[in-house]
């Protein structure tokens, strides 16, 4: 490819250039699994709750502590395991997280209590959240540029995949085996899946070559991913073409805490808005995950109607999430997740008056599906375009850490209102505040970078 007197190609030009290889489909396909089982384990709990309220004779208002339990080990391993995702490497920590949330899976199978339910959930949660921030890295460093927002986005279509696959498990599973044979799937699966990645799952070369690892490893997966490009024609130092070569960050050892340089160098303001568009859209999509079902049958639907909901729902967030990027590279990423949030503030209140016409609550259920769970696949692909490498996973671990805060809360405010005696229609009203606060975040976001395209300009002049 190079010939006499050209400079020698980076990691970052092969893969940008280069048709996308084997390799790199492989790497993505795993990636999407991880995440099909995140959807499975994170959202089967809420089809499982009133079976399991049954079974344990536990009231099904109290159930806010489970889902929020998960959630809150979500978050911490999100935080913790991206930072160190960022000196370790992203398939180590992956295949450790994947294989605890088996683990734990297999345990809540087995519990007998409300106590153990909450107990185990959160361990549950510290693999799936730790799983998350290495799946979005490794996946956009396998990416072309040109093709990230689209390939990190479609990857977020395995979460209401997931779901998909929960609801119909339960629905087959549960009058034959019970509530518990749903878990014992949810965790043998996973430990499957842990023994492709061990196998099959390489390293990131892109976090190789920032740290430093000119390796026979790096070469390895190099003649794989460009077996038409000698070793000589290779540049596989430390110099790289992504943005690092701006900021410090090539050093192996960096001079700032990771955390700190999200703030760094103009950062502050960007982060900080980054999150609160996380932390609103997950909480507006795990309230309607979580209560859609329960709200639905208080307005006198019967529970199979907030099954169909949430099937529905899902459905809409998978079309969602693979339209989501190629949708962000042709409008601006900003101005996409605006209609998003926009979108949803409407149709959550409209879910409010809807209760008496089934068709219609689901056509709404679809959209809002579409708008909610593909916004997340957005605005991760989002945060994984706005940091260079060695702080990418720190960058969209702490982003979806703060996000699960807002999961975190979502069901217990549900489940406060509801004790206060709050109607479902009530409910769904104060549901659009998170989301018009989710919109108005972008707006600022998009005004600082100064226009709603500038991330469809900023690739298109990479592809």
């Amino acid at each position: 490819m190079a010939g006499a007197g050209t400079r020698a190609l980076t990691v970052s030009e092969i893969i940008d250039q280069q048709p996308l290889s084997r390799l790199q489909t492989l790497a993505i396909a795993l990636c999407g699994l991880v995440l099909l089982l995140d959807g499975f384990d994170t959202q089967c709990v809420g089809f499982l709750a009133p079976s399991i309220s049954e079974n344990l004779a536990i009231p099904l208002k109290n159930f806010g502590p489970v889902f929020s339990a998960g959630l809150l080990g979500l978050m911490v391993a999100a935080i913790a395991m991206g930072s160190l995702a960022d000196r370790w490497g992203r398939k180590r920590p992956m295949i450790l997280s994947v294989l605890t949330f088996a683990v734990f899976a297999l345990f809540t199978a087995r519990a007998l209590s409300l106590e153990q339910l909450i107990v185990y959930r959160f361990l549950t949660g510290l693999g799936l959240g730790g799983a998350m921030p290495n799946v979005v890295a490794l996946t956009s460093e396998y990416s072309p540029k040109r093709l990230q927002a689209v390939f990190v986005a479609m990857l977020f279509s395995g979460i209401p995949l997931g779901a998909l696959v929960a609801s119909a498990a339960s629905s087959a599973m549960i009058p034959r085996w019970g509530w518990r044979s749903v878990f014992y799937m949810g965790g043998i699966l996973p430990v499957a899946i842990t023994l492709l990645l061990m196998k099959l799952l390489p390293e990131s070369v892109r976090f190789l070559t920032a740290r430093g690892k000119n390796s026979p490893a790096l070469s390895k997966i190099m003649a794989q991913i460009a077996p038409g490009v000698r070793p000589a024609e290779l540049d596989l130092s430390l110099r790289a073409s992504e943005s690092e070569v701006e900021d410090e960050s090539l050093s192996s050892k960096p001079s700032r805490p990771a955390l700190r340089r999200l703030f760094a160098e103009g950062r502050a303001a960007a982060t900080i808005l980054l999150w609160t568009s996380f932390f609103m859209n997950l909480l507006i999509m795990y309230f309607i995950v979580n209560w859609l079902p329960g709200l639905l049958q208080q307005s006198g639907l019967p529970a199979s109607a907030g099954v169909t909901a949430i099937l529905v729902f899902s459905l809409g967030g998978i079309a969602g999430n693979l339209g989501e990027g190629r949708v962000m590279n042709s409008c601006g990423a900003y101005a996409t997740l605006l209609a998003q949030f926009a979108i949803s503030t409407v149709l959550i209140g409209a879910l409010a008056f809807l209760t008496r016409s089934f068709d219609m609550l689901l056509a709404v259920t679809f959209v809002l599906g579409m708008a909610i769970e593909g916004g997340q696949g957005g605005l991760n692909a989002l945060a994984a375009s706005s940091y260079p490498t060695t702080i990418r996973a720190t960058g969209v671990g702490w982003a979806l850490g703060v996000g699960r805060v807002g999961s975190i809360v979502a069901p217990m405010i549900a489940g406060m209102f509801l004790s206060m005696g709050w109607s479902p229609q009530r409910i769904f009203l104060a549901g659009m505040a998170p989301a018009l606060c989710g919109a108005l975040a972008i707006l600022a976001s998009s005004r600082r970078r100064g226009q709603a395209d500038a991330f469809a300009a900023e690739h298109a002049g990479e592809a």
